[in-house]
């Protein structure tokens, strides 16, 4: 009995990879991707004068139609090891040695960084070119959402009163707005279903403006708009869910 139950088990088994093969390889078919994501960015316009490199780490939902058209959204945590002139930002509470003195009367260790976000919806579209099967190919997509921005303070210890709680948010430059996203790539879905990943280019485009009412370091409020750009390469890794059978079988 047992022997029989896994010749039935192993037989379905197959017969459903059969069909998973058969779907990506013979026909376009809708298909719920989901993925997560790498990239890689250079800042420009008024972004640059801030911070340097970054990186993105995200996770997305992505809907291909049969149709090769596509739509999802997206969520990604910003983050870079460079910030520009932060000496003149934190200038006001530091000594003639350039630290910061915390509660005990020693040297604060303080290290700064960026952090940030981006959400957004997408839309696009996928061609069948250089591709093992009509569910693969070049493609482009148009993304708009919300890019986010700040210095963060990190104070070894919370051993600092001038930059801990409300007060690093005098220092933090928080900034957000509406931000564009353009992408082209490469995806790629096995025929078997084992390796599926994408990779391309990518720009941003964000209308920024400082969030905070008050900045300390200028003693004034900063109400202008910045033009920040990003350019990137991005890498990720798609798990496909396939919605329905083909409309075409083989049978062998």
């Amino acid at each position: 009995m047992e022997l029989r139950k896994i010749r039935i088990s192993a037989f379905l088994v197959l017969a459903f990879a059969s069909i998973v093969k058969s779907q990506v390889a013979d026909s376009s078919i809708n298909i719920l991707q989901c993925e997560i994501n790498y990239s890689f960015h250079l800042p420009a316009g008024d972004l640059a004068n801030r911070f340097g490199f970054s990186s993105m780490i995200g996770a997305g939902v992505n809907f291909k139609h049969k149709s090769n058209f596509m739509i999802g959204g997206e969520c990604s945590y910003l983050f870079g090891p460079i910030v520009k002139g932060w000496e003149s930002i934190l200038e006001g509470i530091m000594t003639q040695s350039g630290n910061i003195i915390n509660r005990y009367g020693e040297y604060g260790t303080i290290a700064l960084s960026e952090r940030g976000f981006y959400a957004g919806v997408k839309t696009g579209y996928l061609f069948n070119i250089f591709n093992p099967n009509p569910n693969s190919g070049i493609f482009f997509n148009l993304s708009s959402g919300i890019l986010q921005h700040k210095i963060h303070i990190e104070n070894k210890d919370n051993n600092t009163p001038p930059v801990l709680g409300d007060y690093k948010k005098g220092y933090d430059r928080l900034s957000n707005g509406l931000a564009f996203k353009e992408f082209i790539g490469y995806q790629y879905l096995d025929n078997k279903r084992m390796i599926n990943f994408y990779f391309g280019l990518e720009f941003y485009q964000a209308f920024t403006k400082n969030r905070r009412d008050y900045n300390f370091d200028t003693m004034s409020r900063d109400d202008n708009l910045y033009k920040d750009y990003l350019f990137g390469i991005r890498a990720g890794w798609i798990l496909p869910l396939y919605k329905r059978s083909p409309q075409k079988f083989y049978y062998y």
